[in-house]
This record gives C-alpha cells, structure tokens and sequence, in this order.
C-alpha cells in the first residue's frame, strides 16, 4: 500500500511528582501552553492541555512513526526545564517518571476535549487517585496498586 492512512488520539495523563500541588493559577495557562506547543513540535497535534494543581492532561493526535513514549518523554522534560528556568517556584521542579495513556475514537474526541476541558470543575468531587483508577478501570489496563503512585518518602 503506497500510503499510511491514520487518525488515531491519545489522552495522555501525568502527575507532579509525589503529587505534589504546585501547578499554580499564575503560571498554568503558560505552563499548559508550553506542554501543547511541546507536543506539536514531535509532530504530532495539539488538541487541548489542562489540568489541576497536581496534574495534567493532554488531549492529541498522532500518527503511526510516532512513539506516545517518545511524545511524552520529550513534553515531559523540556516543560520542567522551562519551569525551572523560568524560576516560577522557589524550589526544583518534576513531573513523574510515569504516565497514562488512553487512545480515542474520533466520535469520542469531543467527549473527550469537554473532559479535559473541565478538570477543575470534575475535582471538585473527585481527587486525582480517583480519576486515574477510574480512567485504567473504564480502559481494562491492568495495574498494580503499589506502584501506581510514588508517594513522598
């Protein structure tokens, strides 16, 4: 087949490292910009990123020749080295080592953008804990309990 069609979408979920809640009103809306233009710089598209004190949530598109590990890797680190540059805290900063990642129809996209969309109003009822068990279950990935989140030692 001469040419690779696809349209394939990935919600990619990742914490503060040991949760800590230090995304903060006056630098998130930058913050999630950085992590979206990030993501567009592997190649891949930007659909929304948003998020809460602790963690964030990116809703793209990608495509086959691209690795979701490769995209957040990258995302990952070079968005805490610009907030560590940019000295928005008075303390070093890191995501955790780990991430989720949930791939998506094209009829579920929109469901899925007003979802993340609204992360502050659905953790007014729920924490982060409860949303990440809650996004493996609906997606039957198996995990283990003790290694789903480092908590501070």
């Amino acid at each position: 087949m001469p040419n690779t069609y696809s349209k394939m979408y990935c919600q990619a979920v990742f914490a503060v490292k040991y949760r800590k809640a230090v995304i903060q009103d006056n630098f998130k809306s930058e913050l999630y910009g950085v992590i979206g233009n990030l993501i567009n710089e592997t190649g891949a598209k930007t659909l929304i990123v948003n998020g809460h004190f602790d963690h964030v949530h990116c809703l793209f598109q990608f495509y086959p020749k691209q690795a979701v590990s490769e995209i957040m890797k990258s995302s990952k680190s070079k968005s805490s080295k610009w907030l560590n540059e940019s000295k928005l805290l008075d303390h070093r900063f890191e995501w955790q080592v780990a991430f989720g990642a949930f791939t998506y129809s094209e009829r579920e996209v929109a469901s899925i953008f007003d979802y993340v969309k609204n992360q502050e109003k659905h953790h007014q009822t729920m924490t982060f804990r409860e949303e990440y068990l809650m996004m493996l279950k609906a997606h039957k990935i198996d995990f283990s309990p003790e290694y789903l989140f480092k908590e501070l030692e």
